[in-house]
């Protein structure tokens, strides 16, 4: 674990994101152990290996203190997504407690939250989640919001030997499912960001229907479906890591993986119009909505 000296720890956004909802974001942790193959933040300067440069923002809780100060007294309370750019819940964050100390300071200043994770160490906080849930004031731009907790699990297979190739350090989604359940069995708003599909892998209509059907099973509110964007060419980027490993484990996906992402970082709009086709056919066969406000 490495220390770093944050200059600011609480982001504002120009404008609610229609996504997600946020109007802040929150990185307590910087890299991540998580180590997805087709993560759009990896870059040389992580290396091959994200989880060697995991750091911690020593000085997070007196920055983040500060802000929602600012911010609670100016009445300018909003959405938080935690985290946009590496897991609230890294390994690291059971001795850390730092994702811990953040919700705190946020339940004290009464902002409303947005958990994005693989983990199911966010059990661990559901207590504080309870209660911000309850008394976060909700933003006047958002009426249609009527919790202040919302939690949602990121999937790109519900197939653990899928997940265990293209996502080598997180949370096997058998266990993310279970951690919903319980979430949602818990009266929480909770929902699937379902980013990125892997083309011809899990974006079939047999992977497909089984994602929808545990959804369903364990009773989520919403699905946030992405297409794969593929970046860089260097060994530590998304681009090169992913292809080794279609190479590797899916070799007859290969030359298809090549006309689709070879040159291009994002897939043809014909991949992307047939794909959100399909997902809205699956959103109103299953009655799972694709956004989190109706």
């Amino acid at each position: 674990m490495n220390l770093i000296t944050a200059k600011s720890i609480l982001n504002k956004k120009k404008k609610t994101d229609s996504w997600f909802l946020d109007d802040y974001t929150i990185n307590g942790y910087s890299g991540c152990s998580f180590n997805c193959l087709y993560c759009y933040i990896r870059g040389s300067k992580y290396g091959i290996n994200m989880a060697q440069k995991v750091s911690v923002k020593e000085n997070a809780l007196v920055l983040l203190e500060k802000q929602l100060h600012n911010r609670a007294k100016k009445r300018e309370h909003g959405v938080i997504v935690l985290s946009s750019a590496t897991d609230p819940y890294l390994q690291f964050e059971k001795q850390e407690q730092l994702t811990r100390g953040m919700l705190e300071l946020i339940l004290k200043y009464k902002f409303p939250v947005h958990m994005i994770t693989k983990s199911d160490l966010i059990l661990r906080d559901m207590d504080l989640l309870e209660k911000i849930q309850h008394e976060a004031i909700i933003p006047p731009h958002l009426p249609k919001l009527k919790t202040g907790t919302i939690i949602s699990f990121s999937f790109t297979s519900c197939d653990d030997a899928v997940c265990k190739i293209f996502e080598p350090g997180a949370t096997p989604p058998s266990v993310r499912l279970n951690t919903a359940q319980t979430l949602v069995q818990n009266n929480f708003l909770v929902g699937v960001s379902m980013m990125p599909l892997l083309p011809y892998i899990s974006d079939t209509t047999v992977s497909l229907n089984q994602m929808f059907d545990e959804f369903k099973r364990v009773g989520v509110k919403y699905i946030l479906p992405a297409t794969l964007t593929l970046f860089g060419q260097t060994n530590a980027e998304s681009r090169p890591l992913v292809f080794r490993a279609i190479k590797k484990h899916y070799a007859g996906l290969f030359p298809k993986y090549e006309k689709l992402l070879g040159h291009n970082d994002y897939l043809p709009p014909y991949y992307h119009n047939a794909f959100m086709a399909k997902m809205k056919e699956m959103s109103h066969q299953y009655a799972i909505p694709l956004q989190i406000l109706p």
